[in-house]
């Protein structure tokens, strides 16, 4: 059992940590304040190679799998979960077309992703079903005029980076729109350019602002055959990508809370009170301890589930274990934000302080791509059917 990372990947961590502090430190709270799109962060994360960490090599990207982006992610959420997000969006649309599409569908889309000259984003969610995904309204229907092809119609809700993206991961109901089978759901690449596609509301985020998340329209959009990914009526495949994503959300959890930790930490090594600095008070240390444990615990359950989800473990057997890293390490995120906030006192509610932004910004992760109730549901799951067991 070898905890430490290859010479690759710690070169690749040490790299990242540095642009993390020399280009998006510097510019995390401008993104936050303003909401604008932080193209210039998007060009460095190109430069560097950071869009195809995830994407192998016969496509464009480095084959640094999910462990690589993982690591990468957790850099730059130490200062900005708005730009981790960017990096997070080279996986979540284009995991489906790397697990089930086929190769024209991979050559065509993954390089660009790679590249950094194509963005994409992922369908899944609407306003009445969230994590209910079956109850998804969105229709495709056999387009009579095209061999194999479907007509798309309906709205997509929450979806990040809806404006800048240039294609998308739609799922849609292939049968009985009142159906909750699995079997009535399939997955398309739905093109930008396409008659019909259209940009709806875009929402007015508490955090992680700078990347727009909002409303995709689908008005009798035509997708020809070749752009369904894998079966008709495979949902099956939203949860493969879904699962092999948790990792990939729980960096930005963990990176959040080590770079709220460590900004409390030296506040209050330099902060006077009561004729010592707050950091010789006991029961600020004992503090600071408690969430370095849970960073670490969330960090080696991360690690673990980035390194199931590259050995392609993440089929139904393996979900508790990447549902708990999800868990877990979003839910220190909120705990280690609170703390850095409480830790500067007045000065931490403040926003001369990127306390108050890692605060609000920690509160998404435990939603997005399964809440923290459903990842419980799943671990409890896999107890009660012995997928985690110990005897």
């Amino acid at each position: 059992m070898d905890f430490t990372l290859s010479d690759e990947l710690s070169e690749l961590q040490a790299s990242v940590r540095r642009l993390a502090k020399d280009k998006v430190q510097p510019r995390a709270r401008e993104i936050d304040e303003t909401g604008e799109y932080p193209q210039d962060l998007f060009d460095a994360f190109a430069s560097a190679g950071l869009l195809g960490l995830c994407i192998p090599e016969e496509y464009g990207g480095s084959g640094a799998g999910i462990v690589g982006l993982t690591l990468a992610i957790e850099e730059v959420a130490k200062y900005s979960n708005a730009a981790a997000l960017m990096l997070l969006l080279t996986r979540l649309p284009t995991g489906p077309i790397m697990i089930a599409g086929s190769e024209e569908q991979k050559k065509r889309y993954l390089p660009g992703i790679a590249e950094g000259s194509s963005r994409a984003g992922f369908g899944l969610s609407e306003s009445g079903a969230g994590s209910d995904v079956a109850g998804m309204r969105t229709r495709a229907t056999a387009d009579p005029d095209s061999d194999g092809g479907w007509v798309l119609n309906g709205v997509k809700c929450w979806m990040s980076g809806v404006v800048q993206a240039d294609w998308y991961t739609v799922f849609a109901k292939t049968g009985d729109p009142e159906s909750r089978r699995h079997d009535s759901i399939t997955a398309f690449i739905v093109d930008r350019s396409t008659k019909g596609v259209s940009v709806g509301s875009l929402d007015r985020k508490m955090g992680v602002r700078g990347v727009d998340t909002g409303e995709l329209i689908l008005e009798d959009v035509r997708v020809p055959a070749e752009n369904v990914i894998g079966e008709v009526g495979g949902f099956r495949l939203a949860m493969l990508g879904l699962n092999s994503m948790r990792p990939i959300v729980a960096a930005r959890g963990i990176g959040l809370a080590e770079g709220a930790l460590m900004y409390a930490t030296e506040y209050v090594k330099q902060r006077k009170a009561f004729g010592s600095t707050i950091a010789d008070f006991q029961g600020i240390q004992w503090e600071i301890a408690k969430m370095a444990v849970e960073i670490e615990a969330a960090r080696l359950l991360t690690y673990r589930s980035a390194w199931l989800a590259d050995e392609g473990k993440f089929t139904r057997e393996w979900v508790p274990y990447l549902s708990m890293a999800k868990y877990y390490a979003t839910e220190v995120a909120v705990k280690a934000s609170g703390l850095a906030v409480q830790l500067l006192g007045a000065a931490g509610y403040m926003k001369d302080h990127p306390t108050e932004l890692w605060y609000r910004d920690a509160r998404q992760l435990t939603i997005v791509e399964g809440t923290s109730q459903v990842q419980l549901g799943l671990i409890a799951r896999g107890v009660l059917d012995h997928h985690l067991w110990w005897d």
